[in-house]
């Protein structure tokens, strides 16, 4: 077999559930004989992929160097990374489409969200990880997108191994997991609420860079995914508090290392969560339910010990990375086999996308001094040295969690 070039377009190499997923696929593809390179829009170091055991055996170059070659495929994985494709020169092109990352931003920034569903409506061939997206996906744009569902590292991911800390059978312990800084990860939020429901041993696991959280015994930030689930197996109950999602990995994750969670009703977490089977569920922006859901777990042993069980029933049926990449394999070998992509639509499409945006953007700063204040300072902010940056997302989350709004975004 003539060996495929396969190019996966990135947005940032740093840790993310998003990313974690993209190197599972391009390295099951680069054991299989394909020969992957992954071109990053965002500066990277080698330090930037030590937290991923096999993101440092990928070939990984800044996306402009990766424009410089022809490939067999290229495939998009984030929006902006769709903007790109027609810099490259290949015959067919497709897009990995792990959310609807419209709703990543706030309603008011309409133009954004135009611009972001705009790459929805590219006649790329699509492949996505969780059926609400699939659906949603058919019903407001038209795409018949192939389904394979995030796999999970069973190697890694066990109820026994390694803990950073036993279990105490007297004081459920409680992990947060999430960013801070991201609204719609409402992890100040988690935090806050577990503190009110009388939580008395609290974690966090974060990619933020922050050594310390008020009112949190212990914090973990940017650890190696491989020593992650020391951290889960150290913990009873996750609360994951996001309120847009794909398909989160985190209480899955969770579930194969012997313990349980508290989630929103968010978009994808009916992909292998049910309520009072496995995990509770809480209406989107309850908090005052979740409060009284984690009360009910830390008092209530016997429900504690049911979810469990039922949480370590959905990991024993849940497919590996082996399998779930296999089937990714597939649709990338059906798309090679796939009608080659016009590149100069490509080039139309997005010469309208963004002149669309500029023009209502430009509209919508017109009418609010404000807006353009702020769109300053992040420019300015984004110019700090990391030393700054740091020190800054520390006081960032400590405020969050101190000052911050007792609901949900």
């Amino acid at each position: 077999m003539i060996e495929k070039k396969i190019c996966f377009l990135v947005g940032s190499m740093a840790i993310s559930g998003g990313t974690y997923v993209i190197i599972q696929h391009a390295s099951h593809l680069q054991d299989q004989g394909y020969d992957v390179t992954l071109g990053v829009q965002e500066p990277f170091t080698e330090g930037t992929l030590v937290w991923h055991d096999r993101a440092s055996t990928l070939r990984c170059v800044p996306i402009a160097v990766a424009k410089q070659e022809s490939y067999d495929l290229v495939v998009a994985t984030w929006w902006k990374t769709v903007f790109e494709l027609k810099d490259f020169d290949s015959p067919r092109y497709a897009y990995f489409i792990q959310s609807i990352e419209s709703r990543f931003y706030p309603e008011a920034e309409t133009p954004l969200r135009a611009l972001v569903d705009a790459t929805y409506r590219f006649p790329l061939a699509c492949v996505t990880e969780a059926r609400w997206i699939q659906q949603y996906l058919a019903d407001h744009f038209g795409q018949s997108a192939t389904l394979v569902r995030n796999g999970i590292r069973k190697d890694v991911y066990s109820e026994n191994g390694p803990a950073v800390a036993a279990r105490d059978s007297a004081s459920p312990r409680i992990l947060v997991e999430g960013h801070f800084g991201v609204p719609f990860k409402n992890t100040a939020l988690a935090v806050r609420l577990a503190k009110e429901a009388g939580c008395r041993d609290i974690w966090v696991l974060t990619g933020s860079p922050i050594t310390w959280v008020p009112g949190v015994n212990r914090v973990f930030s940017r650890v190696p995914m491989v020593k992650t689930a020391e951290i889960y197996r150290s913990c009873d109950i996750l609360v994951k508090l996001s309120t847009v999602e794909g398909m989160f990995g985190p209480p899955l994750e969770m579930f194969h290392c012997g313990g349980t969670a508290v989630v929103f009703d968010v978009s994808g977490h009916d992909e292998y969560i049910v309520d009072d089977i496995n995990a509770f569920v809480v209406r989107q922006g309850d908090a005052d339910g979740v409060v009284r859901t984690l009360r009910r777990l830390i008092r209530g042993r016997e429900d504690l010990a049911r979810l469990k069980d039922g949480a370590l029933q959905t990991a024993t049926a849940w497919p590996n990375w082996d399998q779930s990449s296999a089937e990714f394999c597939r649709w990338i070998e059906v798309t090679l086999r796939g009608p080659e992509n016009d590149r100069e639509s490509l080039f139309e499409l997005t010469d309208r996308a963004h002149d669309d945006y500029g023009r209502d953007e430009r509209s919508r700063l017109a009418s609010s001094a404000g807006i353009v204040r702020r769109h300053k300072l992040s420019a300015l902010a984004s110019r700090f040295p990391q030393s700054l940056v740091r020190r800054v997302k520390q006081l960032e989350a400590a405020k969050e969690v101190m000052f911050g709004a007792r609901r949900a975004f």
